[in-house]
């Protein structure tokens, strides 16, 4: 459930919006851009901001990981939304479209968001560099989705679960001495919808890629990475295949 809304300067939560402005005006847009935030707890999530109102940006997601789930019958694909995405939770065309589908929104880990409503979005295009940077989430949930389609479509399940957690550790994760860290908590079923399997085959895969050294979990239950990253793995995966 969200919060009661408190403001927040957006460039001190998202500095990378002004990284190409200079100093003076840095800090011009630090005293303008200041947003609504509010708050998402773990859970099923239903935000109540009308982003589509005329020049509404949408909410800026601060910090945070959510998943959002297109169901026709049950989930048909899943898409993990994080840190600098932007979403546009009202523009629901699911109910309207030939087939018709729903949009169900789960917070994984508590979630702030900045509110890029009409006022904030005015003030925010006195620098184009800085509304092109912030639009970047929106592109970026794009290309998210088009990695996570070409992985569900590779052929063992093994393959495509290493692939995506190197893809989520390339966005998101920390190099440690042993290895790279994924720190989202990912259950086997949230794993099995992002990379088009059942959950059996995942624990499956899991057990055989811990097995072989390439992943393990964190004693706080975050996933790690070790070994060969994904480009070498797909050649030595290849490799194997035509030695059967």
């Amino acid at each position: 459930m969200t919060g009661v809304p408190r403001r927040v300067r957006v460039v001190e939560a998202f500095p990378e919006i002004v990284e190409y402005l200079d100093p003076e005006q840095q800090e011009i847009a630090r005293r303008q851009l200041v947003a609504d935030m509010i708050f998402a707890k773990t859970g099923s999530w239903m935000p109540q901001v009308p982003t589509n109102l005329p020049g509404h940006l949408g909410l800026l997601v601060l910090d945070g990981l959510l998943s959002r789930d297109v169901i026709l019958d049950k989930p048909l694909a899943t898409e993990l939304v994080g840190q600098g995405d932007l979403l546009r939770p009202s523009d629901r065309d699911g109910e309207d479209a030939p087939i018709p589908f729903g949009v169900s929104w789960t917070v994984l880990e508590p979630a702030r968001f900045a509110v890029l409503d009409p006022v904030f979005a005015r003030a925010l295009g006195q620098w184009p560099s800085a509304m092109a940077a912030i639009l970047r989430g929106a592109s970026n949930r794009a290309h998210s989705l088009a990695i996570t389609l070409a992985v569900s479509n590779l052929r063992r399940v093994d393959v495509r679960l290493l692939m995506l957690l190197w893809y989520l550790a390339d966005r998101w994760g920390r190099v440690t001495p042993d290895g790279v860290v994924v720190p989202l908590r990912l259950t086997h079923e949230t794993l099995a919808r992002l990379v088009g399997a059942q959950r059996p085959s995942v624990t499956t895969a899991i057990r055989q890629l811990e097995e072989e050294g390439r992943l393990r979990r964190t004693p706080d239950r975050l996933w790690l990475l070790c070994g060969a990253p994904p480009e070498r793995m797909a050649q030595e995966t290849a490799a194997a295949s035509l030695g059967h």
